[in-house]
């Protein structure tokens, strides 16, 4: 099957986004055609102030893709911004896209609310979602791995299909169908969201160190005051890490261990540490051995790929709607 999945390059990646996201990647990559593409052009519709160098994060970001798991001989990478066909459908697509779709998609309401910070009434934050369908029905995916929250921007993609094949009389791209993966709900450190803003992250890249310092001050039961105090592991974040990342016959033992007041919560973070150590561990020896060049090379052999798969359906595209033939 074909596979298409992008990820926004805003800074490095932490174990919610290898959870969450890049674990999957790495499962999906070894039965079927899939193509990961680093979305820029996506990161300005919500950061085009913060001044960020995104050739440089999108080169990170690759590096922390390989490092995960992520094989450039198994998969095709690429940069968004790179492929001229994102923008040239994404105008085509927005020319036909009901005004009333983009305005009560329930994310764009969401993060209108939880981004008051911010100046997001622009209109490349509205019609995101028809750059988002650009980059899918490009590359005529079958499945695109998503959230449950992501449901309504997959549903608006197949909208946008179905309203582009009646009016031109043209079936050119296909409906992609989603894959629903369960979303990571790994906390950050200090119990909100893992994520870099809030500095309560653990990223795929810190070193054994930076990990201990991280993890030494996280929370644990706010009741529990001695080593011996019996604690309760449901209200643990520590706990919760364990449940990622610790083999389940550990994780048990823990669970009955702090109920019982048998382990304490420094114990109980050395081998929360560990277990983080042993995913991670394999990530940094990847990562040494990529230097720029060698991630620039991976990049434009993907590049070209993608970009001799974009011009076969944007000829495809240009035919009906400019030449209304439903010969292709």
């Amino acid at each position: 099957m074909r596979i298409v999945s992008g990820m926004r390059p805003t800074g490095k990646l932490h174990l919610g986004h290898y959870l969450g996201v890049l674990k999957n990647w790495v499962n999906l990559q070894e039965s079927n055609d899939c193509h990961f593409f680093v979305a820029d052009w996506h990161a300005l519709s919500t950061s085009y102030e913060d001044k960020l160098n995104l050739r440089l994060l999108g080169r990170e970001l690759v590096k922390d893709w390989i490092a995960a798991g992520i094989d450039p001989d198994k998969s095709t990478l690429f940069v968004q911004s790179a492929i001229k066909e994102h923008a040239e459908l994404y105008v085509l697509l927005n020319m036909i896209t009901p005004l009333g779709w983009l305005e009560r998609n329930p994310t764009y309401k969401d993060q209108l609310a939880q981004m008051e910070h911010k100046e997001i009434h622009t209109a490349g934050f509205l019609t995101y979602p028809v750059l988002q369908a650009a980059d899918i029905i490009l590359y005529q995916a079958d499945i695109v791995p998503i959230g449950e929250d992501q449901k309504p921007h997959l549903e608006i993609t197949r909208e946008i299909v179905r309203r582009f094949h009646h009016l031109f009389g043209c079936e050119v791209f296909k409906e992609p169908k989603e894959m629903l993966t369960e979303t990571s709900r790994l906390p950050g450190l200090d119990g909100r969201k893992m994520s870099k803003s809030y500095n309560n992250a653990i990223f795929l890249s810190d070193t054994p160190e930076e990990v201990w310092q991280k993890l030494r001050g996280a929370k644990t039961d706010p009741q529990r005051v001695r080593r011996n105090d019996p604690g309760n592991p449901d209200v643990c974040l520590v706990f919760d890490y364990h449940k990622a990342l610790t083999e389940d016959a550990v994780v048990q033992k823990i669970d009955a261990d702090c109920r019982a007041g048998a382990i304490g919560c420094v114990d109980c973070k050395k081998i929360c540490a560990q277990s983080i150590e042993r995913l991670l561990e394999p990530m940094r020896e990847r990562r040494a051995k990529l230097d720029d060049a060698k991630i620039d090379a991976i990049v434009e052999k993907g590049n070209d790929a993608a970009r001799k798969e974009a011009a076969q359906t944007m000829e495809k595209a240009n035919e009906a709607v400019f030449e209304i033939s439903c010969d292709i």
